[in-house]
């Protein structure tokens, strides 16, 4: 049988919660608002599949550098390479 090259392959550890997060997300991580040049961390949430990133930007740094609808596009440091990534706010972190 050949492999899956889906957008979650290779994800079993990285997207996965602990027994006690299982579940929706609360509503004020949805609904949280970011400006324009704030540092924000990714950390991609595994029940909302909508506005996720690729997984390699999950634990990710980077500074949001506009919106898109709901979702913002956050510039994000690809080894040598600046790379922005689309996200939904329910796979964003402020950085405090």
């Amino acid at each position: 049988m050949p492999t899956s090259h889906g957008e979650r392959r290779k994800t079993r550890y990285k997207l996965k919660k602990s027994p006690r997060e299982r579940g929706l997300s609360p509503i004020s991580r949805a609904i949280q608002e970011f400006e324009i040049g704030q540092a924000v961390h990714i950390k991609l949430d595994p029940s909302v599949h909508r506005g996720m990133a690729n997984p390699k930007f999950h634990g990710k740094t980077g500074k949001v550098i506009g919106q898109r609808g709901r979702a913002y596009i956050v510039a994000v440091r690809d080894g040598n390479a600046i790379k922005q990534a689309i996200l939904y706010p329910e796979h964003l972190r402020p950085q405090v």
